[in-house]
């Protein structure tokens, strides 16, 4: 007798996507799809908007502490009390210039976070990892496949920043060049909104780069995840023995049969009821079998549910106490209606038809 067995069930080749379970532990460990560029570029693009709009504000507050400084500096009675309030003028002009700046910054680089891992805190990245001190793995990582992408990622980006700013200076040169003979103050402040344009700009492409960067970093994440057979068989020995998984699975089977028992009451031709405690739904389609058959039941709460739907669909409700438990204790859903009541079902069918035929 030959018996073939599967030698891929025992392979240790990681080949398979993750289960949700296994997704569901990285994620405790903190180890989620995300990309620290789309954050970066994210927040620097906030940051720099918001000195566009803001920027008159932030750049005459840290003007006003550079003439501050230079008219009191000059002073020949220059002492430590004086520097002191030298000082803390100086600070205040600049918190009040930057700190718009800092609360933007601070929004975007949650938004950037937020977006892409969601509600998460974990300490688990915070912990000391011994492995980390290995100068093996230290090399390896060093002069690894991600080392690589990444230097060529970085390079890229010198590359193509550097040529889009070298063309924004050489477009804007006659502007810089026009405003010199200007006040410092009109210089300055021509100088520092281009710089924040061609931030603007820069900030722009970074992003636009992020998300190729995104793509990789989802490629990396779901190779790191990939299971082999032999996990995934040894995964759902576990879940499968675990008391919680078999509840949920259970409460989740009642609640799908539960939802197409009630789609099935409308198509029921009279719902025999208690009244208040049983409610059981009997259809004869003489086309599928020979008896009547119990098409939904239900007690209480149920019950309440079966009969309103009843309502909706103008199903005859017939009140009926002791046949209404008997059917209910007797019969599961889709069972035929026993020979021995055969006769008191058709007695209740016939009315109904002829209340059909009257209407």
């Amino acid at each position: 007798m030959n018996i073939k067995i599967n030698l891929q069930l025992f392979s240790e080749e990681k080949t398979e996507k993750a289960t949700p379970r296994k997704r569901q532990e990285a994620r405790k460990k903190g180890q989620v799809l995300q990309s620290r560029e789309v954050t970066t570029s994210f927040t620097l693009l906030l940051s720099l908007v918001g000195l566009k709009l803001f920027g008159k504000y932030v750049f005459v507050s840290i003007y006003e502490s550079l003439i501050f400084f230079q008219k009191n500096f000059m002073y020949s009675n220059f002492d430590t009390a004086q520097g002191y309030r030298i000082g803390v003028y100086i600070l205040y002009y600049i918190l009040k210039g930057v700190f718009i700046i800092i609360f933007i910054n601070f929004i975007g680089s949650f938004l950037g976070a937020y977006i892409q891992v969601g509600n998460l805190f974990t300490t688990e990245n915070l912990k000391f990892k011994f492995n980390r001190l290995n100068p093996i793995e230290g090399f390896k990582r060093l002069f690894s496949i991600r080392s690589l992408v990444e230097f060529l990622k970085s390079f890229l980006k010198l590359v193509v920043l550097g040529f889009v700013s070298y063309i924004y200076l050489k477009r804007n040169l006659n502007i810089i060049l026009n405003q010199i003979n200007l006040n410092k103050f009109q210089f300055s402040y021509t100088l520092y909104s281009l710089s924040i344009n061609l931030g603007i700009i820069l900030a722009c492409i970074l992003i636009l780069m992020s998300f190729f960067d995104y793509l990789y970093q989802w490629y990396e994440y779901e190779k790191n995840l990939k299971m082999s057979k032999k996990e995934i068989k040894e995964e759902f020995k576990q879940t499968e023995g675990d008391p919680q998984i078999k509840s949920k699975i259970k409460q989740k089977q009642r609640q799908m049969a539960m939802s197409r028992m009630m789609q099935d009451v409308p198509k029921a031709d009279v719902i025999i009821t208690n009244p208040t405690h049983y409610a059981v739904a009997i259809r004869y389609d003489e086309t599928m079998y020979d008896a009547p058959y119990v098409v939904a039941k239900g007690k209480n709460l149920v019950a309440l549910k079966i009969k309103e739907i009843a309502k909706e669909n103008e199903i005859v409700v017939i009140e009926n106490k002791p046949l209404a438990r008997e059917l209910y204790n007797s019969i599961d859903i889709g069972d035929l209606i026993p020979p021995q009541l055969y006769e008191t079902i058709a007695e209740i069918l016939a009315y109904v038809y002829s209340l059909k035929r009257n209407k």
